[in-house]
């Protein structure tokens, strides 16, 4: 393995980035406890990795190139040989079934869940796979809500999962939405899980989302962000606080973060805009 491992924990999934040096003619033979989804995120040399569910490479060998991933169901083993890479880059994303099932409004479909997808691709889920190794090398300060959004958004979309045809999603009812985004407001300044959210209002994660954005036009993540940004104003209007200071206060990582996201949102830097209010 080349440099340090980078990985994150997630409501039901743990996530890890890997970059390797690559022996020619290197094998494996691979088997977890838990379901796991395998994305080569990137590769130096102009082979791959073959990847089969049967040890003599016969048969269904593909070879595994950049932006391919593979979902291998709990307990089946695979095997893998490496031919003409100098280095690979790949996520590894290791699912809690039963934690993430509480996050959506349908059970899973256990024939998705058992069948093993090998050396498939999907645009899609490939960019998500990127924001969420992105996670895992440099934390963009985000709350836990953008990495659960990130799993949820990955799960949907890698087995399938369609609502039932007789779901009408809405928007919450006053009463949950005010619950939410007050309990939202009250603690923006830490990381607030998709979970707590969920069970505040009685729903599963996946349909508090739905019905959150239905109600608000943005999920819950960024009216965080948003509480945030007005909680880092009322701080600036205070001439005697700083940036920095408002910064850690309103819940960023530091100066330079919340200077992003306040230009993002509001258009100017906090610094000019404290200046334009004492003018």
């Amino acid at each position: 393995m080349i440099g340090d491992l980078r990985w994150r924990a997630w409501t039901g999934v743990i996530a890890d980035v890997w970059n390797v040096a690559c022996e020619h003619g290197a094998r494996g033979e691979y088997i977890s406890q838990a379901p796991r989804l395998v994305v080569v995120l990137d590769q130096v040399g102009d082979g791959g990795i073959h990847v089969t569910a049967s040890p003599n490479q016969g048969g269904a060998v593909r070879s595994i190139g950049r932006q391919s991933m593979s979902y291998v169901p709990a307990g089946v083993r695979v095997w893998s040989r490496v031919e003409n890479l100098r280095r690979l880059t790949h996520l590894d994303l290791h699912f809690d079934l039963t934690a993430l099932e509480a996050r959506l409004p349908d059970e899973l479909d256990r024939d998705a869940v058992e069948t093993p997808r090998l050396t498939f691709s999907d645009e899609r889920l490939f960019g998500l796979a990127r924001l969420i190794a992105a996670e895992c090398v440099e934390p963009g300060g985000f709350h836990d809500l953008y990495g659960d959004s990130l799993i949820s958004a990955m799960m949907v979309g890698l087995l399938r999962i369609a609502p039932k045809a007789d779901r009408k999603r809405g928007q919450l009812p006053p009463r949950q939405l005010k619950r939410a985004i007050d309990y939202i407001e009250d603690n923006c300044g830490r990381n607030i899980r998709l979970q707590e959210l969920a069970e505040l209002t009685g729903l599963s994660q996946s349909y508090f989302c739905s019905a959150f954005k239905a109600s608000t036009g943005m999920p819950p993540h960024k009216w965080q962000m948003r509480a945030r940004i007005d909680r880092a104003k009322a701080l600036l209007s205070r001439p005697d606080t700083t940036p920095a200071e408002a910064a850690a206060a309103a819940g960023f990582a530091d100066q330079a973060h919340l200077t992003r996201v306040f230009r993002q949102v509001v258009g100017t830097t906090p610094a000019a805009w404290q200046r334009s209010r004492a003018a």
